[in-house]
């Protein structure tokens, strides 16, 4: 299976400037073994898909309500978001954890719902600084993971240590290593023998000068890229990194 490269954009970006940067990239990406993947904000994913429309970018949303529709003043679901063009949903980034309030029971009604609509799911795991620094990043990761992911579960793991969003830091390739087995491990205990199938991709500041090292580790299915991902030449030297799997 391909690796992902998933660019997530967060609040960035006009309308012309998104329609400009999709453009970008669906014009380099062509020989690139990886799959590619663009959540733009909802506000632009219409005119995201349909520049991307006929190329081998895919687009996504960056977060969904867990019902269908209802009275959730200033929410979007997930039959919207497939309504405008998205095959793809970021659920359970640490921003939106963190910033939000979000719950692992929440992510996980999230997850449902992003499925139900014909989404496929990237559900964010990760520690904080002080649960890495009090030893506790297994035991924090895990806790999501039991939390987070319905059963049974069909999508994609990413897994963004924290203390590397934003910061310009980066775990090293051997954290990674180690955080990866040990989400596999879990992935296979909740799901047997599906769970060996599910991609972990890896995000937290992921770079064109460190994605090969980190693209080669064990168990690193591809990675959900922040700030890179908003220059077409960043993320496509990430993308030719990747591993074809």
């Amino acid at each position: 299976m391909p690796q992902l490269i998933a660019g997530n954009w967060k609040m960035h970006c006009l309308a012309a400037e998104a329609v400009a940067l999709a453009q970008g990239i669906a014009a380099g990406a062509q020989g690139i073994a990886a799959e590619l993947l663009v959540c733009p904000t909802a506000l632009h994913l219409a005119a995201v898909a349909e520049a991307l429309h006929g190329s081998s970018v895919a687009v996504g949303g960056q977060n969904c309500h867990q019902a269908p529709q209802g009275a959730h003043t200033g929410d979007i679901a997930a039959p919207m978001l497939r309504d405008l063009g998205a095959t793809w949903v970021i659920l359970g980034h640490s921003e939106r954890r963190l910033n939000h309030g979000e719950t692992d029971e929440l992510v996980r009604e999230k997850t449902v719902a992003a499925v139900e609509a014909g989404l496929t799911p990237i559900v964010c795991v990760g520690e904080t600084t002080d649960q890495r620094a009090g030893g506790a990043e297994t035991e924090a990761v895990g806790w999501q993971l039991a939390g987070s992911l319905p059963k049974p579960f069909t999508g994609v793991l990413a897994y963004e240590p924290v203390w590397a969003i934003g910061t310009g830091k980066t775990a090293t390739e051997e954290d990674v290593a180690i955080m990866h087995g040990f989400i596999r491990e879990e992935l296979v205990r909740q799901f047997g023998d599906l769970g060996q199938a599910i991609r972990i991709l890896y995000g937290g500041s992921v770079k064109p000068a460190n994605a090969g090292s980190l693209l080669a580790v064990a168990n690193v299915g591809g990675a959900l890229v922040g700030g890179s991902s908003l220059d077409p030449r960043e993320f496509l030297a990430i993308a030719r990194a990747a591993q074809a799997g």
